[in-house]
């Protein structure tokens, strides 16, 4: 823990000493210096930005600042697991001076300096997706991860028929959408189906080529698995690839997200179904506790932007469609 403690104030402090100059044109959309035109602006930063469903929060962000008559700027790393790009993305927002900021922490150790900061300069935090480990933030804007897990158990343990060993690979460690996806998936096997034995977790930073060498490695260790989960878009199309690469055909698999490549597994039968969030739900819900932080007005703890179990059978619900993120 120690070590951990050195490397997040190193961070920290290499991010200090680039000053608010810090400008990173990878990753990024938006270039405001500030309310634009009179118009309120909100930065937000993703902890991600390459994978559909950073791109689906982003489009939600932009759809509710039209609707409200606001500017906003969206930026995020390119991997999931580059504390350091967000950490000098966060510093730039922040020395932007918005009238609000929006934040999916990759690390909230880390982070944590920025946030002290915005709240000097009484600069309201929204956190969304996986949150920020804070008091400041005014409130999170995010999927009930804990509770969509338990949903994608469930359907596992029925396409293992509530018994065999069932693996899981994990996106994060650290971050809270990762230790609540996977503790309510294990919570609720353990609770419901004691037939099932759980694997130890794996974990694959939300990297599709790290997630598809795990899955073959827990395949090889384990030829018996039955079941194998993915925790989001990453992990979920690695877990496919690596079953995919082994020639496999009897391993059920259930993933998390819903990218066009998890939406064509289930359509072929290599993936049993899914967890959906709503990101257009999370980028507007962002914006809107944005203006209103703005305003003034008193936000509620969490707003929960809602989940979906989606498989071959629902596929085509026009319910489903609307919060598929392809």
């Amino acid at each position: 823990m120690r070590v951990r403690g050195m490397r997040v104030r190193r961070i920290a402090g290499a991010a200090l000493a680039a000053g608010m100059a810090v400008t990173l044109s990878a990753c990024s959309t938006g270039g405001q210096t500030g309310a634009g035109g009179g118009k309120p602006y909100v930065a937000i930063v993703s902890k991600g930005f390459q994978q559909q469903f950073w791109q689906a929060v982003k489009k939600g962000a932009e759809q509710e600042a039209k609707k409200q008559g606001a500017e906003i700027s969206f930026e995020g790393p390119a991997v999931e697991t580059d504390v350091e790009t967000q950490v000098n993305q966060l510093a730039t927002s922040v020395g932007k001076k918005p009238d609000a900021i929006g934040l999916a922490a990759v690390d909230s150790r880390a982070v944590a300096p920025y946030l002290e900061q915005a709240k000097r300069r009484h600069t309201p935090v929204i956190a969304f997706d996986s949150g920020v480990d804070s008091p400041i933030p005014r409130t999170t804007a995010a999927t009930d991860n804990k509770a969509a897990a338990a949903l994608a158990a469930k359907h596992m343990a029925k396409a293992v028929h509530g018994r065999g060993k069932v693996a899981m690979v994990v996106h994060s460690q650290t971050a809270a959408s990762g230790v609540d996806r996977r503790d309510g998936f294990a919570d609720w096997m353990k609770k419901h189906a004691p037939g099932v034995k759980l694997l130890p977790v794996q974990y694959g930073d939300g990297d599709q080529t790290k997630s598809a060498d795990i899955t073959k490695s827990i395949i090889t260790a384990n030829p018996d698995v039955k079941g194998i989960y993915g925790s989001n878009e990453g992990s979920a199309l690695g877990v496919i690839q690596g079953v995919k690469e082994t020639g496999r055909h009897d391993i059920k698999t259930v993933g998390f997200d819903s990218g066009q490549g998890q939406i064509n597994a289930i359509r072929n039968g290599q993936m049993a179904g899914a967890i959906t969030q709503d990101p257009i739900a999370i980028g507007r819900q962002v914006v809107r506790q944005a203006l209103n932080a703005k305003k003034g007005r008193k936000l509620p703890k969490v707003v929960n932007t809602g989940y979906y179990w989606y498989d071959r059978h629902n596929l085509d619900d026009p319910k489903i469609r609307s919060v598929l993120y392809h």
